[in-house]
């Protein structure tokens, strides 16, 4: 077996409305169709046939757990976040990427990332 792709990553959150808010108003994430599941979630398209799963379920603890989205500009991207209101730590260059921190709504961690810029 060889897995070929990511599909979906799950997060849980506490209050949907208020994570979907954020996940498409601040993240940019499109909407998706989700059928009834017997608990409270959303699905979000990421682009590229990625998506995100929004799970209304207790978060767990922080122990490093995170979820690394893309971006096309770093530092446009943090500016508009700061802009925001939203916290951000870095960017920091990490072997060929650099990347910046941000918590959502409820404390889950995510990381935006573009691959860094090498001088030839």
């Amino acid at each position: 077996m060889r897995v070929s792709d990511i599909h979906h990553v799950s997060i849980n959150v506490t209050d949907v409305e208020r994570a979907a808010a954020f996940y498409v108003d601040t993240l940019g994430f499109g909407v998706l169709d989700r059928p009834e599941l017997g608990i409270d979630g959303r699905w979000l398209d990421v682009g590229s046939g990625r998506q995100v799963h929004l799970i209304g379920a207790e978060v767990p603890p922080d122990v490093g757990q995170h979820v690394a989205f893309q971006v096309i500009d770093l530092d446009a991207t943090i500016d508009e976040l700061r802009a925001a209101g939203i916290a951000v730590r870095g960017p920091f260059v990490v072997g060929p990427t650099r990347q910046a921190f941000l918590r959502d709504p409820d404390g889950n961690r995510l990381e935006i990332n573009e691959p860094a810029v090498t001088s030839a």
